[in-house]
């Protein structure tokens, strides 16, 4: 089992920024990617970024990209999300997910953080 823990949520200004954090623990070994995920009010989940170990490569959804940053610490036990240049449309709660190797779908998930920005 993989353990998430997500922090760094919180109210903000738009134009403002955020750092949320996701810390790992258990079987982190077994994790092939880790990426963030979020759900604003009356919509589906949406995928934001995501950081894929074996490929050193990160990926983004179009409405972040050039605004947030998904990084990660130097033993993959915890990975960032900087979010720049917030918009009232990025409030939703955020979630970190990761995948195991050999696996499509995330199997483990955090709590969530709520980001809510203000116009």
């Amino acid at each position: 089992q993989v353990h998430l823990v997500e922090s760094g949520g919180g109210l903000v200004q738009a134009g403002g920024s955020l750092r949320l954090s996701c810390a790992a623990s258990g079987r982190t070994s077994i994790t092939a990617a880790m990426s963030w995920f979020r759900r604003a009010p009356g919509k589906e989940r949406e995928f934001v970024a995501s950081i894929v170990w074996n490929e050193d490569r990160t990926y983004y959804a179009e409405p972040v990209k050039g605004r947030f940053t998904i990084s990660t610490d130097n033993v993959r036990n915890t990975i960032y999300l900087q979010m720049n240049n917030l918009k009232p449309e990025d409030t939703a709660t955020y979630y970190c997910a990761a995948r195991a190797t050999n696996r499509v779908e995330y199997d483990y998930w955090g709590q969530g953080t709520q980001v809510t920005v203000s116009s």
